[in-house]
């Protein structure tokens, strides 16, 4: 837990997220970008939920592919994130 934000429930609001955003479960170490799952829409998205859900600004040098290219990537991201 950092700042209050356990990290397993982090990882269940991302894992739901994109599990409604590919229309599949992926292990939270799958890439979905890699399997084709994600598409430059779906990433937006996913740029757009994390900020909204977890109140954060994600800022051109975040967007390397590799903070957000499976759930346990990007929840470690927001944990980060949130804890500055």
């Amino acid at each position: 837990m950092r700042n209050g934000l356990p990290a397993d429930e982090v990882r269940g609001q991302l894992l739901e997220f994109v599990t409604s955003l590919v229309d599949a479960e992926p292990d939270p170490d799958e890439d979905y970008f890699e399997r084709g799952l994600v598409n430059s829409l779906a990433a937006l998205e996913l740029v757009t939920f994390v900020e909204h859900r977890f109140g954060i600004t994600v800022r051109a040098e975040d967007l390397d592919l590799d903070n957000f290219r499976t759930v346990n990537r990007l929840t470690g991201f927001v944990l980060v994130k949130t804890a500055g």
